[in-house]
């Protein structure tokens, strides 16, 4: 009772409200190291094939080097990953981060630049997988600070790997200087950096791993048979949704070229691209303000983005690249809120019991997806160029 009467709720509320804001930006800065470095390895990866062989021949080998990795890691590791504890787990994608920058940066051939993209795939796939299993460990916000910062990756990766190529630097000193990304993510996961966010993050997940090893047969003795299909109504929308904007991405968005444009055929590309990761960044922050439920509409919504784009490649009806700049915009908004969504529902709807699995096997929804859409993009646009 005295110890009731004496404490400050004021204090208390402070105290909290600071340590949810250092959660959240803990979380921002592991999304954005997660993503960052995959985003920027895939851009370098890209100019060094270039110059080793001919686009046409490597685009296939890259894309299945994107994404398999990622799809095989996301399918089987829930059902093993929480035997590994969390500090391997970020081990392991320190590791694989940093041998694909130097892979791909010292590469002298086809192979050695594959497998770099390969090393990039596991460090993300499984960082991904991890650092959302392990948000269900703190408040629910840091998912907000997660997707946020996952969505700033695609903004400064690409922009930083283009003002560094631009201003002279050649990709393979790029990738150099771009190696401190991968030690910023192991910073911020042992305890080496000296910002406090990351200090009290770190010490925030020992104690919670502490718990969750204490109690690990609670958690893990059995799963409930229906549990992966009661996600199927969160994996299925999200596979669709990334399924159709990466279709635009890969199948599509190089063919909107307008020749009457005063911006080159790159530069439009190159503008395409960055608005989409503009509304990525913009709706995978939006969990602050607002949540969205329904998932399955914004799936329709990118579904019909890409149709219409497809129509527009074939029929050319739209006037300049302008119109096009609000639909990639608009599609990056619908990606990044289908996103954010699904993991905040996911961890609403599922019992505590089961959030740490339900999150990680959920994820690998968007990877199937962007699988799919490799798959079909690929004959689509060679279609589209014959013509």
């Amino acid at each position: 009772m005295d110890r009731a009467l004496n404490s400050d709720p004021v204090d208390t509320a402070d105290t909290e409200g600071r340590q949810r804001w250092r959660n959240w930006i803990g979380f921002w800065l592991l999304g954005l190291c997660n993503n960052f470095a995959y985003v920027v390895m895939l851009s370098a990866a890209h100019d060094i094939l270039q110059k080793q062989e001919s686009h046409n021949t490597t685009t296939p080998a890259v894309l299945l080097a994107d994404i398999l990795p990622t799809l095989i890691i996301k399918f089987t590791a829930p059902f093993y990953i929480h035997k590994v504890p969390y500090g391997f787990r970020v081990l392991v994608c320190f590791i694989t981060a940093v041998v694909s920058f130097l892979m791909v940066s010292f590469s002298s051939t086809i192979l050695l630049s594959i497998f770099g993209v390969v090393f990039a795939s596991i460090s993300s796939g499984l960082g991904e997988l991890s650092f959302l299993s392990l948000s269900v460990f703190f408040n629910r916000n840091v998912l907000s600070g997660w997707g946020s910062g996952t969505g700033a990756a695609g903004v400064a990766g690409a922009f930083l790997y283009s003002a560094f190529t631009q201003a002279g630097l050649t990709p393979q000193v790029t990738l150099w200087i771009m190696l401190v990304v991968p030690v910023i993510l192991g910073c911020v996961c042992v305890c080496v950096c000296v910002c406090v966010c990351t200090v009290v993050l770190f010490v925030a997940c020992c104690a919670a791993v502490r718990k969750y090893t204490s109690s690990e047969s609670e958690y893990f003795s059995s799963y409930p048979c229906d549990l992966f299909q009661g996600l199927l109504k969160f994996i299925f929308p999200l596979g669709l949704v990334y399924f159709a904007e990466y279709f635009i991405n890969q199948g599509l968005l190089e063919l909107l070229y307008f020749p009457d444009s005063r911006l080159s055929h790159a530069e439009q590309y190159r503008w395409y691209q960055t608005l989409y990761q503009v509304g990525v960044f913009a709706s995978r922050t939006s969990l602050v303000c607002f949540k969205i439920r329904k998932i399955f509409l914004m799936s329709l919504l990118q579904c019909v983005n890409a149709v219409l784009l497809g129509f527009a490649v074939y029929y050319q009806f739209l006037p300049n690249p302008w119109v096009v700049f609000v639909i990639v915009l608009y599609e990056g908004l619908l990606g990044g809120a289908a996103y954010v969504n699904t993991f905040f529902f996911i961890r609403e709807e599922t019992a505590k019991h089961e959030r740490e699995f339900a999150m990680a096997a959920a994820s690998v929804g968007d990877s199937l997806g962007i699988a799919l859409s490799a798959a079909a993009a690929l004959p689509v646009h060679h279609y589209f160029c014959s013509l």
